[in-house]
């Protein structure tokens, strides 16, 4: 028989048994889904993660490892082992090579969210992902000592809006915090949803850091001393330190020149990483997560397509006689092979085709959703070049599943001639 005929056979006959084949059609869709669901998540989150900045050639901050830098600075975890002299800040900002430098100052908290101070110049010199900027979903950047500007996931969680008041703690965390009470915020300003640690900081001018702590020493408020906020504005509200500094040169290739003079800086033990390496560091240290992942993806997988062996396998015994029938008219056990074999396939890609079809829905539909609510900047796309690989792999181990009924009916058709056994 030629290939067509053959080919059409195999298709009435997975017709006939739809119901039998469609919940193992429903198992390899779903699977083929997660497998590239995963496999999306998963480029996307690393693309993200490591585009959480971007346009800054170098991250400073005092003499640590690289990837702690990276935590404390860019996504605000963990503490500074010391911090950056102003003197020493002002030192590199005016260095040639230097066109812009950003201020960090990190250590307090609002109900568990970071607070970062720098200069109004944060909310123009930032950028994330492909160089996009920070934008404004409400209000305008902080002018007063006593503005702050709160990231998306701030504003939605706790539901703040332009013009409420609220109360930063000294220290990070959640619990046993001292507050600030005497001197309370306004927040003036919201942004829009990034993906980044941005979104989940609020952001405050590098003085109001210092006016909170005007009458604290050594982490703690200093007893019977209380300096009203209305008060703080005379004093010299100029910072002696600072956390850590982002970077921007007026050329690339001056980096690892820069990035020597930091390292090599007299002033104080300071250390200068180029963001793009010391985030890929980072990442390589959580990527058994997305292994395991992974891992429990392709099993899915491999259940599924067990299952279509399983079911194919059991049916084989009901269909003895159509096989009987067909090598009567003239089918050969080779002819046989290719049918069962062939039916498999089109179970196993037609289930592939719908499980991309759903992914593309899915991600189309809560892209958004993800974004706001986990951070996750998951793209609406067709397949991408891996998860074609992945796709074509689902397919090409489905053929190969499928060589199994195929080989058992051609032994069985080559057993039993006319007539099938009972």
């Amino acid at each position: 028989m030629s290939p067509i005929p053959l080919l059409r056979l195999a298709a009435r006959s997975a017709w006939a048994r739809r119901l039998t084949l469609g919940v193992t059609l429903v198992a390899i869709m779903l699977s083929t889904a997660l497998l590239l669901c995963v496999e999306r998540v998963r480029a996307d989150a690393r693309q993200s993660f490591t585009q959480s900045v971007s346009g800054v050639d170098l991250v400073v901050g005092a003499r640590t490892g690289s990837v702690q830098l990276m935590l404390y600075a860019v996504f605000h975890a963990g503490a500074a082992t010391n911090n950056v002299d102003w003197k020493s800040f002002e030192i590199l900002s005016a260095h040639p090579a230097v066109e812009w430098a950003l201020p960090l100052s990190l250590g307090d908290s609002h109900r568990g969210f970071a607070v970062l101070g720098t200069t109004p110049a944060y909310f123009e010199r930032f950028s994330y992902g492909e160089h996009q900027s920070l934008k404004f979903r409400s209000g305008e950047s902080f002018a007063k000592v006593f503005d702050a500007v709160v990231g998306s996931e701030v504003a939605a969680k706790l539901g703040y809006k332009v013009g409420d008041a609220i109360t930063l703690s000294h220290g990070m965390g959640s619990a046993n915090l001292l507050e600030h009470g005497d001197k309370p915020f306004q927040v003036v300003g919201i942004l829009e949803v990034t993906g980044t640690p941005v979104d989940r900081t609020i952001h405050v001018g590098l003085e109001a850091i210092t006016a909170l702590h005007l009458d604290w020493v050594a982490g703690a408020p200093v007893k019977g001393l209380s300096i009203p906020q209305d008060f703080v504005s005379k004093f010299d509200l100029k910072p002696k330190e600072i956390t850590a500094a982002l970077i921007g040169l007026k050329r690339r290739s001056d980096v690892f020149r820069m990035q020597r003079f930091v390292n090599e800086f007299r002033g104080e033990p300071l250390l200068a990483v180029m963001p793009g390496v010391a985030l890929d560091e980072l990442w390589q240290t959580i990527g058994l997560v997305e292994r395991t992942l992974f891992a429990v993806s392709v099993l899915v997988i491999i259940v599924g397509l067990a299952g279509l062996v399983a079911t194919m396998l059991a049916s084989l015994n009901e269909r003895r006689r159509e096989l009987a029938i067909l090598r009567a008219l003239g089918a050969g056990p080779g002819d046989i092979f290719i049918m069962l074999a062939a039916e498999g396939l089109l179970v196993t890609t037609l289930g592939a085709v719908l499980g991309a079809a759903m992914l593309a829905i899915v991600s189309t539909i809560f892209a958004p959703w993800l974004l706001e609510h986990l951070g996750v900047l998951l793209t609406p796309r067709l397949l991408s070049l891996s998860e074609l690989y992945l796709f074509g792999g689902v397919i090409i181990t489905g053929m190969l599943a499928s060589l199994v009924p195929g080989w058992r009916a051609w032994r069985m058709s080559l057993a039993d001639g006319l007539t099938p056994r009972t």
